[in-house]
């Protein structure tokens, strides 16, 4: 499995991974062709790839020189329980191994609250409304420098 960065010509990739997580309560996604260029453009979003095959996405957004927050991460349901966003999420945390400090923010009722405690992200805070969706979000976090 590898990481393929994203660029403009992977917006319709992105749009239809986006889509297969849109209405789902547990994710505030970006859905329109503009709101995945400029999120290619201001954040680092790589292509989840499998055996030739687009599994899902995973983004990480650097906030300054020692922190950086994972900003996304979806798997298409189809590939959803075989470990891949495991592997990504250790992939990606190879590439922010730099940053002193990681954060990243969760709806409370998603399962992968537990993947991220395995990597050592603790809750810190717990904000209403956090995307502006009316759904509550964990802030989690890291220390990097161990």
């Amino acid at each position: 499995m590898k990481l393929i960065r994203a660029t403009i010509k992977d917006i319709q990739t992105l749009l239809e991974i986006e889509k297969t997580a849109k209405g789902l309560k547990v994710y505030s996604g970006y859905f329109t062709n503009e709101e995945i260029k400029e999120w290619i453009e201001k954040e680092s979003v790589y292509l989840i790839e499998n055996d030739g095959v687009i599994v899902g996405s995973i983004s990480s957004e650097t906030i300054d020189k020692d922190y950086a927050c994972i900003s996304g991460l979806v798997i298409k349901s189809e590939f959803q329980k075989q470990g891949f966003a495991k592997q990504a999420i250790i992939l990606l945390l190879e590439k922010l191994k730099g940053f002193k400090k990681l954060s990243l923010t969760v709806h409370p009722d998603n399962h992968a609250i537990k993947l991220y405690e395995s990597f050592g992200f603790v809750v810190e805070s717990r904000k209403e409304n956090y995307f502006g969706d009316g759904e509550p979000r964990l802030i989690m976090k890291k220390d990097n420098t161990i």
